[in-house]
């Protein structure tokens, strides 16, 4: 646990050198050269590990008690960031906002109370970006499972990122000692980078910046809390959530043969229900229904083919007892954004009810590790069948119809899981990187690098060429920028982000321009038959490739 905790601090670290910590940076350094007292920092870091520590053990259930939505927090963070700014430029409002405050601030002992009230009020600006860690935290709170453990980790979390933020505080005292003779303007220029701190997180520019430079974070994560101990002692606190054993114990007394697998865990840590007005839904309240446990992700091009099926048992059998849900479990960043996944929604005509497992709580319930997969529950709230990764349509089609007691004509719907060998999923981000199936320039995590391409590539492979920024899950396209695919398949998929156009050749032929609208899956090629050939890819600078897949 000391090694865990050790972990903890880190990541606080981590959070508070990443670029999500910046709007409160100003903050900090208007609230370090305020008092006089060389004490003063360290009340306000003081302040700051006591309220982030309750207020983030605490929000999933108060949030919850009154009703509010799960982004209450961040919006009334950015009008906090907009009053502070506003007193920084207009004295006058700060000396009326904290006339309340006046015994409080300014006592005798030093203004150490008044720092101590200010880093009280940063645990709720304070929204740092959610690593393995912090998530760990959220969900567990979010469960109402808070214990000692979960406390201290806590604690050494937010002990990590205050230890930073000590260091800008203090920084910023000693600033504004020299800067005595120019504090009038000092404090409106403070005011005025406030204000464009909020202006940014309201059209969400913190995310971009985090993409574009929260690599080096990366890097930083994978070689501490996202390391195999990490891993597994974040496991472990986490505990036994009643996932599915995929073993089966009895046999029910019923219509079907099927076996008990377990009772179904139910959906835990959903932030949106999609289909449902708003309404979330439970096992429990699914009791005498069929359920299809669907996860998925709208980027998958796997789950995408299970789509065709899913519709057509959804057409066929709703009304004699089965109900579908889908749980969007994210693999990618730009998936977790409701807005993405509403249009994806809508787009692919998908009508059953969808839960957003942003946090990939309902995925830990279930022991789940697969994009697709399908779980069965019977009426009794046991699940009683599964299915991992596409093509067992026939199969699992029969036993929705065995629980439901239907006999009679199935649905007709061809499948069209590729079974001949066909290059493998291919990852273009330093994430999730595969350095066998690449020649060419070395790739680089983190920075702009001018790559050249390989004169041959061999197939399955991949090579970059002209300027290409690797970070994360993503390549994002400079000037210049190439990309060859050798690949072996009837169809190969792109998921991109961004806006602008992508040329694309094949052996040196042009096929048509992807034309890049949002962050989606794309269709390159398509064709009846097994192909084998070079793809070279064209992007417009700005465009962010994620993955290839195939068919």
């Amino acid at each position: 646990m000391i090694l865990l905790l050790a972990i903890g601090f880190l990541a606080g670290v981590i959070t508070a050198v990443s670029p999500c910590v910046l709007p409160v940076l100003p903050i900090v350094l208007a609230g370090g050269s305020a008092g006089g007292t060389p004490r003063r920092p360290y009340a306000i870091a003081a302040g700051l590990v006591l309220s982030f520590t309750i207020f983030t053990l605490s929000a999933s259930a108060l949030l919850s008690a009154l009703g509010l939505p799960q982004d209450t927090l961040r919006n009334v963070a950015i009008a906090l960031l907009f009053l502070l700014a506003a007193t920084l430029l207009v004295p006058r409002l700060g000396l009326v906002i904290e006339r309340p405050f006046v015994r409080l601030s300014r006592r005798p002992s030093g203004d150490l109370g008044g720092g101590l009230v200010l880093g009280l009020s940063l645990g709720l600006v304070f929204v740092p970006c959610a690593g393995p860690v912090l998530a760990t935290v959220s969900v567990l709170a979010a469960e109402h499972r808070v214990g000692l453990r979960l406390v201290l980790l806590t604690l050494f979390y937010a002990a990590g990122a205050s230890a930073v933020l000590l260091l800008v505080a203090i920084f910023g005292q000693r600033a504004t000692r020299r800067l005595r003779q120019t504090r009038a303007w000092w404090r409106p220029a403070l005011g005025v980078v406030m204000a464009g701190a909020a202006l940014a997180l309201v059209f969400n520019v913190d995310q971009s910046l985090q993409t574009r430079l929260g690599s080096y974070t990366t890097a930083l994560q994978r070689h501490t809390e996202a390391s195999a101990y990490a891993t597994k002692h974040l496991s472990s606190l986490r505990g036994a959530t009643g996932g599915v054993t995929l073993k089966p114990k009895t046999a029910r007394a019923s219509r079907s043969n099927l076996p008990v697998y377990a009772s179904a865990p139910g959906f835990v840590g959903i932030s949106h229900w999609l289909n449902t007005d708003g309404r979330p839904l439970t096992i429990a309240g699914l009791r005498g229904k069929v359920v299809l446990v669907d996860f998925w992700t709208y980027s998958c091009i796997n789950c995408l083919r299970t789509l065709p099926h899913l519709r057509a048992w959804y057409a066929a059998y709703h009304k004699s007892g089965l109900e579908i849900v889908g749980v969007h479990t994210p693999e990618f960043a730009f998936e977790h954004v409701l807005s993405n996944v509403e249009s994806a929604v809508k787009r692919l005509r998908i009508g059953w009810p969808v839960a957003l497992d942003n946090e990939y709580a309902t995925w830990t319930a279930w022991s789940n590790q697969y994009w697709p997969a399908d779980y069965l529950v019977d009426q009794h709230g046991e699940v009683r069948a599964y299915s991992f990764g596409e093509g067992d349509y026939a199969k699992t089609e029969a036993d929705i119809r065995q629980l439901l007691g239907i006999s009679g004509r199935t649905t007709a719907v061809a499948n069209l899981t590729p079974t001949e060998q066909q290059t493998p999923e291919t990852y273009l981000g330093p994430a999730r990187f595969d350095p066998t199936r690449y020649v060419g320039t070395k790739p680089v995590d983190g920075r702009e690098v001018d790559y050249r391409l390989a004169s041959r590539v061999p197939q399955n492979d991949i090579s970059f060429g002209g300027n290409w920024t690797l970070s994360g899950q993503t390549a994002t396209a400079g000037l210049g920028a190439r990309l060859d695919l050798h690949y072996h398949a009837k169809d190969v998929y792109i998921v991109l982000a961004g806006r602008g156009r992508m040329a694309v050749t094949r052996d040196g032929r042009p096929l048509e321009t992807i034309d890049v609208d949002g962050a989606r899956l794309y269709t390159v090629l398509s064709s009846n038959a097994t192909t084998d050939g070079v793809l070279e890819f064209a992007p417009a600078p700005g465009i962010r490739a994620y993955s290839f897949t195939f068919g």
